[in-house]
């Protein structure tokens, strides 16, 4: 076995002691594990839904079952045209979901590779962006999403456009300052003076040492963008009807609240718990993370 391959194992070795360690702390946190536990319910609710529910029954509309309240028949009642209200929960956790988690792994590796180029070459490109993630942050971000929205049209992709756009400084931000602390460091300096190029070490040396606070902010950044889906949605700028999704179900049902309570109770609920979820288990990975608690 030559020295690459031995270094190729020591490291693999270190990755594998370095996620068991993670792991055994984050188990010690019972609120994170509880997080973990509604999100993993939650997750499994959208990758089967077509099994636990017809997709079909979330857009059955019968005059007859119109506004009935919860029943044997209809778990969390119907709404004003009559369908499902559970099968719209259910199939609404597909898009709330995909929603949070497609945009912030948008934004992880935008962010990821721009904040890491800034905190690596600085200089005129590093001043740039920086003063273009200013201008981006002094808006604030609901209106600065509403206003891409508008210009662009209320559909899917282009929500999940605004969300991303809105998101991104963050992440360049968060990086960058990681980024800063670990280019001066000595292994950086001997993988230039070994030939590496530029591109090599930012992402086989820079960004695998950066990815502790980059999990953590997107773990927690998940819930954030859930819930500006779901407010764009609740406005009337976000996912259109008939689809399913837990903030236009919100928008739907409230000229009924009054009277039908439940139609606002079961897909608020289900944006309460989830969202509840997802930064429960960013404050264990935070707590994980942190060198801190390992010592």
């Amino acid at each position: 076995m030559n020295q690459t391959e031995e270094r190729k194992l020591n490291r693999r070795a270190m990755r594998r002691e370095h996620a068991a360690d993670t792991w055994r702390l984050y188990r010690k946190n019972k609120a994170a594990m509880l997080g973990l536990v509604i999100l993993t319910v939650f997750v499994l609710v959208a990758v089967f839904a077509d099994l636990i529910v017809p997709y079909a029954d979330a857009l059955q509309q019968s005059a007859a079952n119109r506004l009935k309240p919860p029943s044997a028949g209809h778990p969390f009642g119907t709404d004003k045209f009559g369908r499902d209200v559970f099968a719209r929960i259910v199939h609404g956790s597909r898009r709330s979901l995909s929603l949070g988690i497609g945009t912030t792994l948008i934004s992880v590796i935008i962010g990821g590779i721009v904040g890491a180029a800034c905190g690596y070459f600085g200089k005129l490109f590093d001043s740039i962006v920086m003063r273009l993630c200013d201008v981006l942050t002094s808006v604030p971000a609901i209106l600065f999403a509403l206003a891409v929205v508008a210009a662009l049209g209320a559909n899917m992709v282009n929500l999940i456009i605004a969300i991303t756009v809105i998101s991104v400084p963050s992440y360049i931000r968060i990086v960058r300052s990681v980024v800063l602390s670990i280019a001066d460091r000595d292994y950086i300096h001997a993988a230039r003076l070994c030939g590496r190029s530029d591109a090599g070490i930012l992402f086989g040396h820079v960004l695998p040492n950066a990815m502790g606070p980059i999990i953590v902010q997107a773990s927690m950044n998940v819930a954030s963008m859930m819930l500006t889906a779901a407010s764009l949605s609740f406005v009337g700028m976000g996912v259109q009807a008939p689809v399913p999704e837990w903030g236009a179900m919100l928008n739907e049902a409230r000229d009924f609240m009054m009277n039908q309570p439940y139609l606002l109770a079961f897909p608020g609920l289900a944006i309460v718990l989830c969202a509840l979820s997802l930064n429960l288990v960013g404050d264990g990975l935070r707590d994980a993370l942190d060198p801190r608690m390992k010592n």
